[in-house]
């Protein structure tokens, strides 16, 4: 419990850090977005000197010294003000992440949690029959897949099921034009589901092949070790074997890849939610930074941090429940 706190501890400075370094960057960046979104603004009618200033305090650039900057920023963080969006303005950052998130977290992250589970099932089983025929099959199959381009991989799903076979819609999150209302209902579930399954058909087939790769080369190393052979000795159950003894131990090095990528789930498959124009957090942040909308820059690049510290905790849990020696040296 102990080296637990301490953990949350430097988790709390990290994340305070990495919120000052999201503050900093935005205002050493070249450009001013502000200035031309005013002059665009005044085009529309006239704008006092008054309304120009409360604009710029609105956005967190007023004429007021850095610091004080900077403690009116943490003050709204606590508050859970992000800010308006320049791009959609006046559009909050909260109400635009907190909409896009859903669909980044439903998509992207379940798909990487299916990858990362039939991946690493997939891992044991080739390595428990090494030199077998799904040995000599599935890793270099697999890898062949990986090595596409995302971009090309994604266009041919495109092509072959929504153009030649026509089997799946190729864009959006869920059928809009047709009428379907969002919500607990079996015609917006139905909807999504069909909407989402190409896109995460495209992130299962890029990434799966690293968690077989790692988790069977893992699982190779544990099979020789002292405690497998001597659970093999005893007349244990195969299955039990290679479960509770070689997988619970071979696994752990890839909970701390499996937690760095639920970290970067937030911030989208970017090329994902472009190709199929899926609505996703890492969409927002191209279009930010593409118009240089510090505020939601800011608000996603938060969001991505704390998911990322947030991941590198549950592994941290991970570690101790999977494995006894964490929980003694903690001791």
């Amino acid at each position: 419990m102990r080296h637990l706190l301490r953990r949350l501890g430097f988790y709390l400075i990290a994340l305070w850090a990495s919120a000052t370094i999201n503050f900093i960057i935005p205002r050493v960046m070249p450009g001013d977005p502000l200035t031309a979104f005013i002059a665009r603004m005044q085009g529309s009618g006239t704008m006092t000197p008054n309304t120009i200033q409360a604009i710029k305090v609105e956005f967190g650039l007023s004429d007021a010294p850095i610091w004080i900057q900077y403690f009116q920023y943490l003050g709204n963080l606590l508050h859970g003000n992000l800010g308006i969006s320049l791009s959609q303005f006046p559009t909050p950052v909260t109400q635009i992440l907190s909409y896009d998130l859903k669909w980044t977290l439903g998509l992207v992250g379940l798909a990487a949690v299916i990858s990362f589970i039939l991946g690493t099932l997939l891992g044991v089983a080739v390595s428990w029959k090494r030199n077998g025929w799904l040995d000599n099959i599935a890793p270099p199959l697999l890898t062949f897949f990986s090595a596409i381009p995302y971009f090309w991989m994604a266009l041919g799903l495109v092509y072959l099921f929504g153009f030649i076979l026509n089997w799946l819609p190729i864009s959006g999150g869920y059928d809009a034009i047709g009428g379907v209302e969002p919500g607990l209902n079996t015609d917006f579930i139905f909807s999504v589901i069909q909407h989402g399954t190409l896109p995460a058909i495209t992130i299962i087939i890029g990434s799966i092949a690293g968690w077989v790769l790692s988790m069977r080369n893992t699982m190779i190393t544990t099979l020789s070790e002292d405690y497998v052979l001597l659970a093999q000795a005893k007349g244990l159950p195969q299955r039990r074997v290679m479960f509770a003894y070689a997988a619970r131990n071979a696994i752990l090095p890839s909970i701390t890849g499996f937690a760095m990528s639920l970290g970067f789930v937030v911030g989208g498959a970017l090329l994902t939610e472009m190709v199929f124009s899926y609505p996703g957090i890492g969409f927002d942040l191209f279009t930010a930074v593409t118009n240089r909308d510090y505020s939601l820059i800011q608000g996603t690049f938060l969001i991505i941090a704390i998911t990322m510290l947030i991941a590198n905790f549950l592994a941290d849990l991970a570690y101790t429940v999977l494995d006894p020696r964490v929980r003694q040296e903690r001791g």
